[in-house]
């Protein structure tokens, strides 16, 4: 994770989790992107949701425009939870596109809330599938399913205008410096496997303890997906600056849908991905809402 813009301030109650008892299914389900169809009949009348002939879908507490927005303010608010956000931000966008592939009308989807690291977790989920910038990774796929991917994002690192490592040209300018970011995210990976800084890495359980420890100086650089480096620093993080951005490594850095392992829905959302992949319709949602208007530079 992640990510016209303005500030957000979130609150919302987490959906009590479904439990829905199912006999397993012989239908094939993926721990890995999977594409093409499967022959499997996927419409609402028949598709295995917790709720019948209802989508329901998850994602984070903050969720962040440009990856979603609701009212006024754009805030994340229980409300939406009935009151559809209309296709509002990049996620949004697109688990709606993924609903209308799959047959769901805007009326048929419901929204639930759940942290980004109890998403890929084992156990009971209260969503059909869920959607935060979570990105495609063998161990998650473990514990959960995974769509084909919906986006490829670059990682980038976010500092204060002025200081030392705002200057930084290079991965290796990089290494001195205290960095930190969300824990369990792939930005965290990133830091400790590609960057390996001098410093430990700080992790936060949240963006915003993360945001806040830039701001308080406790750390020199924040290290979040593109989109989101752009967000941060046109509102959250004032005298802020983009140092650079990191090219992906092979096959990128891909979100994909979560479902719960070995759901029987899996088939039919790779289905609607990826025929909205084929369509063209990714990356029109990709142009509307990440489009990137301020340079980045690569760092190598």
């Amino acid at each position: 994770m992640p990510k016209s813009l303005l500030a957000v301030v979130f609150a919302a109650v987490a959906l009590a989790a479904s439990a829905c008892g199912s006999s397993s299914s012989s239908s094939s389900s993926s721990s890995a992107p999977a594409g093409g169809s499967t022959g499997q009949t996927c419409s609402p009348a028949t598709n295995k949701t917790l709720t019948a002939n209802t989508l329901t879908i998850g994602t984070d507490n903050p969720a962040y425009y440009p990856y979603f927005s609701g009212g006024p303010g754009h805030e994340w608010s229980g409300k939406y939870n009935n009151d559809p956000y209309k296709d509002k931000g990049f996620e949004d966008a697109v688990a709606y596109a993924v609903a209308k592939q799959m047959g769901y009308s805007p009326s048929q989807v419901k929204w639930a809330v759940t942290h980004f690291n109890q998403s890929f977790a084992p156990g009971p989920k209260n969503f059909d599938f869920y959607l935060a910038q979570v990105s495609i990774k063998p161990n998650r796929a473990q514990n959960a399913d995974f769509s084909a991917p919906y986006y490829s994002a670059n990682q980038a690192v976010v500092a204060i205008k002025g200081t030392p490592i705002s200057k930084a040209t290079s991965l290796a300018a990089l290494k001195p410096y205290k960095l930190g970011t969300q824990i369990g995210t792939t930005s965290y990976d990133y830091i400790t496997q590609t960057i390996q800084p001098s410093q430990q890495p700080q992790a936060y359980t949240t963006t915003n303890d993360a945001i806040n420890a830039l701001k308080n100086g406790q750390i020199d650089g924040l290290v979040v997906d593109l989109p989101t480096a752009f967000y941060m620093t046109a509102v959250q993080i004032p005298n802020s600056t983009i140092v650079g951005q990191f090219a992906p490594s092979p096959g990128g850095d891909q979100w994909g849908l979560v479902l719960s392992k070995g759901s029987p829905l899996t088939p039919c959302v790779n289905q609607a991905v990826n025929a909205l992949s084929s369509a063209g319709t990714l990356d029109q949602l990709r142009q509307t809402w990440l489009s990137e208007k301020a340079s980045a530079p690569v760092l190598q």
